[in-house]
């Protein structure tokens, strides 16, 4: 407390040295300065007694546990006993801890193991007429129906090798959309159901009308007229030469 009477004498940038030594705040006016140094010594001052009696109690408790432990020396033998015991069932248990493999849901394997089940089966679908039809569909096609119905009666009928001539010298827009869809056709029939390509016929190819898209164009004096983007549904059905 000897240092705690000479504060008052001692000056700001003093008082700031010391709190910064001291690992606390040296900002404020001397009174706080000197406040702040007062309440630090008196609990330095107050903290030793209180710490040596929080680790009185624990050393007793761990004496305690020691003395405790040392009294009972016979009772690790049984307890070795017990765990030894439960030992021996562990050949029931063997077979638990070889868990089956899962497989995933559509694996390769599976979808592989299917088609080759089907295709020995010869489930390749067939229409009312009894005849094989592998159908390939294309929705919401960017064309006009009636533009696209022009190239549809074109192929009609028509041999595979015959409808890729025919679409690939037509000069029409719709002409590209169906020559896809003719070779999503033939590849149905050719990997799912083992059907050979240059054997399939057209049996059957229609233009649906799908959505009418409609937006409007500005004209002249302040005016907009309406502007409708037509879609198509198309779908072409291939069968076998002879049954065609």
């Amino acid at each position: 407390m000897a240092k705690a009477t000479a504060y008052p004498q001692m000056t700001v940038d003093e008082l700031s040295a010391e709190l910064e030594t001291r690992g606390l705040p040296k900002g404020g006016k001397k009174d706080e300065l000197i406040t702040r140094l007062l309440d630090d010594d008196a609990a330095q001052g107050g903290a030793a007694p209180e710490d040596e009696a929080a680790e009185q109690p624990a050393a007793e408790a761990e004496a305690a546990a020691t003395d405790e432990a040392d009294a009972a020396p016979s009772e690790p033998a049984a307890t070795d006993e017990a765990d030894a015991a439960p030992s021996e069932p562990a050949a029931d248990d063997a077979p638990a801890d070889e868990p089956k493999p899962r497989r995933r849901r559509g694996a390769a394997e599976t979808t592989t193991a299917r088609r080759d089940k089907r295709a020995q089966a010869g489930s390749a679908p067939r229409d009312e007429q009894g005849l094989i039809a592998v159908r390939a569909h294309a929705r919401y096609v960017r064309t006009a129906p009636r533009k696209a119905r022009l190239v549809m009666d074109h192929i009609r009928g028509k041999h595979v090798g015959d409808a890729r001539s025919i679409l690939s010298h037509t000069p029409r827009a719709a002409a590209t959309d169906i020559a896809k869809l003719l070779e999503s056709a033939i590849a149905n029939a050719e990997n799912n159901f083992e059907l050979d390509p240059d054997e399939l016929t057209i049996h059957r190819a229609y233009v649906d009308e799908g959505p009418t898209i409609k937006r409007f164009r500005p004209r002249a004096q302040g005016r907009a007229t309406p502007i409708h983007k037509r879609t198509s549904h198309m779908t072409i059905t291939l069968t076998t030469k002879d049954e065609g």
